[in-house]
């Protein structure tokens, strides 16, 4: 169709030039008796007539071409499959669908778009070649036309392809500090990039804090880098350290980091890593006008040219401010230094291709040399000031959760000191009670034995009276005998001796009464004293936990909280025990221990007015020295004497 339309366009266009030229012989032999100004005019009416039709016709024609041309387009991506591309960065693999006809530049957009980097400068796609080469994708060629490895998906890596001269300077965006970060120690860790054994500790320290946090003893404990790369494998058999002792080592480091955020130890590892001698430097095999073989280093500030043995030390360097010119015929390089009297250095190289990998590379560290030193764009100042104030806001959280921490940690100290009070008051009580049951029983004990020998006094004392009824009967029978003398005097001193040894055992039984009692009173003092020293350790001062003491942002345990209510409930429950203790105690006593003779009951009496005189003393001083913080312990002295009260009187 498109062949017949330009046929018939053709056609068209020579007829109307044959008419024109008609038209024009005709004015011509009517020339000699026409006006000029007829002539004139019928020359323009004939030119536009001429241009309206060409007009109509391309546009016609051009309509007619781009209908076409779309449906053919149409038909085409109908039938044309989408290519699959897979690209790893350092912490992740990401999956693409793109056209055939798609560049290098459109995958690079797609890709920093969806990992949200917006340094694209420093950054661009790896490939493997179909001879096992890596390569740069070059931006402004299509992807297929690239000679990429042919496999499904296609694979590429992201990575940095050129390198900051400061790293604090020039990296604003977190995800590209990252990004370097896990590119350089992977360098370091497969011993592509030299590094002394000192900075590897030091460096994995770094990398430890950036993934773990700060050091926590109760979480990082021994063995937790058991399976963490941390090291080179050079380092590792250079010195012969077990991995025990190196992880010691390296944790020695991390302890010293303690408040560094995961980004900052990111930055520092960078730090110290860009002093490294091959940080950053891309390595090309050369060869001089000798033929010796050398190594070429492009790096950040400039060229390099290495012996073969040495990579770490270079012979001649060419800094990018002494560098004039660089090309390359076929597989020879020219650097051109900026003195004209400096002779040009040239070298060799294997391939072609390696020359335009090395000018691509050189450009683009030059480019980056030189926007340096250049103020930044609107765009840059932006991404900045957008980064200073996401750290400073991250800073304002770390030292809020650093203080919290704190609070924390004091918090969980003073309970572990109160938990460790609570145990020492605790075994205190248990002893002072143990104590105080002691001398309960003994007390118990004594007092059956003053019952036992005030029981054997009255009978010794009513075998004294016998006694001296018996020496009066005596007496009295010797009087009314008749007989001899040395009778009447044998019978006496039977009598007297009689009635001497019964008063001499009714006085030995007193004293043992009398020591009894004093036994009695001591251990009456003991179990007071024993009761005070329970009461001391159960009271509520020893427990009780200040706000000053953990801070404002901590909160008390509620275990060691002590109230009104729950100090009232405690003394009508040792009111309620007393009772029961009382009444058990009444019940328990037998019917016979209660009797007591008359003179005991007298001084029972006695006893009885000057205790309860003492105790009412006692708690009149107390009630007049108490105050609003010792209320609990008074309660429970005044409870406590009114205890012993009972047991005296009992």
């Amino acid at each position: 169709f498109v062949r017949s339309f330009v046929r018939v366009f053709v056609f068209l266009l020579i007829l109307l030039f044959v008419v024109v030229a008609a038209v024009c012989l005709f004015v011509c032999l009517l020339s000699h008796t026409l006006t000029p100004l007829f002539l004139s005019f019928l020359c323009v009416n004939v030119q536009s007539l001429i241009l309206v039709v060409s007009i109509q016709t391309l546009t016609l024609l051009k309509n007619s071409l781009n209908s076409l041309i779309e449906k053919d387009i149409m038909s085409i991506l109908k039938h044309v499959r989408p290519v699959n591309v897979r690209v790893t960065t350092m912490d992740a693999e990401l999956e693409f669908a793109i056209h055939p006809n798609t560049t290098g530049q459109q995958l690079y957009e797609q890709v920093v778009k969806t990992i949200g980097l917006r340094e694209l400068w420093y950054f661009g796609l790896k490939y493997t070649d179909n001879k096992g080469l890596s390569s740069w994708l070059q931006m402004k060629k299509k992807v297929l036309h690239q000679d990429v490895k042919k496999e499904t998906p296609l694979q590429f890596k992201f990575r940095a392809k050129f390198y900051p001269e400061d790293v604090a300077e020039e990296l604003i965006q977190d995800i590209t500090i990252r990004l370097f970060y896990l590119q350089v120690r992977e360098a370091i860790l497969t011993e592509e990039c030299y590094c002394p054994p000192e900075t590897s500790l030091l460096l994995a320290s770094y990398a430890i804090q950036s993934k773990y946090g700060d050091f926590n003893p109760s979480v990082h404990k021994d063995g937790f880098l058991r399976h963490e790369k941390l090291l080179p494998p050079r380092v590792l058999e250079q010195h012969r350290f077990s991995r025990e002792e190196w992880e010691d080592r390296i944790v020695e480091w991390y302890k010293e980091h303690r408040g560094l955020l995961r980004e900052d130890s990111m930055l520092e590892y960078l730090k110290i890593t860009q002093d490294l001698e091959m940080y950053g430097v891309n390595y090309f095999e050369i060869k001089n006008k000798k033929g010796s073989q050398l190594w070429l280093g492009v790096d950040a500030l400039g060229l390099n040219i290495y012996s073969f043995e040495d990579r770490l030390t270079p012979k001649i360097g060419f800094p990018w401010s002494e560098i004039r010119n660089i090309s390359f015929h076929n597989k020879k390089f020219i650097i051109k230094p900026i003195e004209k009297q400096a002779p040009d250095f040239s070298f060799y190289s294997s391939r072609l291709r390696i020359n335009k990998r090395i000018l691509s590379l050189c450009m683009g560290n030059h480019e980056l040399y030189q926007r340096r030193r250049r103020p930044d764009t609107i765009d840059v100042k932006q991404m900045k000031a957008e980064a200073q104030d996401m750290r400073a806001v991250r800073q304002a959280e770390r030292l809020r959760l650093i203080r919290e921490v704190q609070a924390r940690m004091l918090a969980e100290r003073k309970r572990a000191e109160l938990e460790k009070r609570l145990k020492e008051y605790e075994q205190q009580a248990a002893q002072a009670m143990e104590a105080l049951a002691k001398s309960e029983a003994v007390a118990k004990e004594l007092e059956e034995k003053v019952a036992r020998v005030e029981a054997e006094a009255a009978k010794r004392e009513q075998m004294r009276l016998d006694a001296e009824r018996l020496k009066r009967e005596a007496e009295l029978k010797v009087q009314g005998m008749e007989g001899a003398d040395g009778e009447k005097q044998r019978i006496l001193l039977e009598a007297r001796e009689q009635a001497s040894a019964l008063s001499q055992q009714a006085d030995a039984a007193e004293v043992e009464a009398q020591q009894l009692q004093a036994q009695l009173k001591a251990a009456k003092k003991k179990q007071v004293e024993d009761a005070k020293a329970l009461m001391s350790a159960t009271a509520p001062s020893n427990f009780s936990l200040n706000v000053e003491d953990v801070g404002e942002n901590a909160e008390p345990h509620r275990n060691f909280e002590i109230t009104k209510e729950s100090m009232a409930k405690s003394n009508d429950q040792i009111r309620k025990m007393l009772e029961v203790g009382i009444l058990s105690q009444k019940q328990t006593q037998p019917q016979k221990e209660r009797k007591k003779n008359n003179n005991k009951q007298i001084q029972t009496s006695k006893r009885k007015k000057y205790f309860f005189l003492l105790c009412f003393l006692d708690d009149v001083f107390l009630f007049s020295c108490v105050s609003q913080q010792n209320l609990f312990i008074t309660n429970r002295i005044l409870v406590l004497n009114w205890i012993l009260l009972v047991i005296q009187i009992n």
